[in-house]
């Protein structure tokens, strides 16, 4: 899958291990290189339904549009489908087979 990020900022930290560790500390980098290293490798959004502890989900209400990865508790990594417009389903909802390109948005606690 490609992987864009939000701005040149977060695409600076997630560009080493070390902006990452220093940024989220060693953990959560652990978790993040691991994150990506499987969102690269997977063929489209649905390849990551596959992988329980990512637990992969759309979100709603004022985070409509947007997907969630499980990070170490409570922090979530957000995707947004790069596409425009976003793959969707006849009922409306996200096509996740048809997903082929993401962009990271945030890691954040938004509980």
């Amino acid at each position: 899958m490609v992987i864009h990020f939000r701005n040149a900022k977060l695409e600076k930290t997630f560009a080493s291990e070390k902006e990452l560790t220093r940024t989220y500390g060693p953990d959560q980098a652990k978790t993040l290189v691991l994150r990506i290293s499987q969102l690269r490798s997977a063929r489209c959004l649905a390849d990551l339904l596959l992988i329980p502890p990512l637990r992969a989900h759309e979100l709603g209400a004022d985070r409509k549009g947007q997907i969630s990865l499980h990070l170490r508790q409570p922090y979530r990594l957000i995707l947004v489908p790069a596409h425009i417009p976003p793959p969707t389903k006849p009922d409306g909802g996200l096509d996740w087979q048809n997903v082929t390109e993401v962009t990271i948005t945030e890691v954040v606690d938004y509980h």
